[in-house]
């Protein structure tokens, strides 16, 4: 087995450098299978793909030329939507209770995924007998399940006391459910119960569960037992557990780790050339906040 992802060092922080780049992959003794991807609006990151004339050394888009702030967001959202296309569970990381980044960013996937299948439905359109017939069903049945998105699992972290507080928890509970009352991540969750679908004007703390969120407060060299919060460590068991115990949305078939695999390489071709990540790569280029 590999060993465990890589944590930030002292030198790391020190050079104000990422640790990981691209995707990095683990499999657990129980089998499960781990992703660790770089950091999503990194400084360092853009500062690596950054030209001296400011374009992109990274081609995103079928060869197109972008600045390198542009090709950094579209790379972010490739990323976003190719975790949401090929994982069962996204834990989207912020640092602080305010900075909702990531929710933008994951409203953002949850907008352009749309014609990306599950790694399942990519696996018979080349396991199959290469008739014609057979082929065209295919894709007809990769067209039918297009719509899976994996569960986003919200987390913040390095939380002070006061961000911990009962009532801020359940404050920042009923932000996250407004944020993405019209996302599909709601729609599934209410889909056997339409009646009950919360108004946003009339959250209840029964309505807050319908989305994970988990705050992690900050990690003290004193974490001790007669701390009026949670510890860091106990938030981070308690992450796990419930993260393990978690029933989430299937793929359309069972699928073995190498068909996954080699599925997931191909979902990733069709993220690169999706047609609604390049309209939407253009009508950025176009509002005036990137530059050309």
């Amino acid at each position: 087995m590999l060993p465990p992802f890589a944590i930030q060092s002292e030198e790391t922080r020190a050079m104000a450098r990422h640790c990981t780049v691209g995707i990095e992959p683990r499999i657990s003794a129980e089998r499960l299978i781990l992703l660790d991807t770089q950091s999503v609006f990194s400084p360092s990151v853009l500062s690596e793909i950054m030209r001296p004339d400011g374009s992109s050394t990274v081609s995103v888009l079928s060869g197109e030329s972008l600045s390198a702030e542009l090709a950094h967001e579209i790379m972010n959202i490739q990323l976003g939507v190719l975790l949401a296309s090929i994982c069962h569970i996204l834990l989207v990381v912020s640092e602080g209770v305010h900075d909702n980044s990531m929710w933008h960013m994951m409203l953002t996937v949850d907008l352009l995924k749309h014609g990306i299948p599950d790694p399942s439905c990519i696996t018979p359109l080349h396991s199959q007998s290469s008739t014609l017939g057979l082929h065209k069903e295919g894709k007809d049945k990769v067209h039918e399940v297009e719509e899976y998105i994996g569960t986003p699992v919200f987390v913040h972290t390095k939380l002070q006391d006061q961000d911990l507080s009962p009532p801020n928890i359940v404050q920042t509970k009923k932000a996250l459910l407004q944020y993405f009352s019209s996302s599909s991540f709601m729609r599934r969750k209410c889909a056997n119960k339409p009646t009950d679908r919360p108004a946003m004007t009339q959250i209840n703390a029964k309505d807050t569960e319908l989305l994970d969120l988990l705050m992690i407060p900050y990690k003290n060299k004193d974490d001790s037992p007669e701390a009026q919060c949670e510890s860091y460590v106990s938030s981070l068991w308690k992450l796990r557990d419930q993260v393990l115990s978690m029933n989430c949305p299937s793929f359309t078939r069972n699928v073995s780790e190498r068909d996954w695999l080699k599925s997931s390489a191909k979902i990733w071709e069709l993220v690169k050339s999706s047609p609604i990540i390049a309209e939407y790569s253009r009508t950025l280029l176009s509002s005036g906040m990137f530059r050309r």
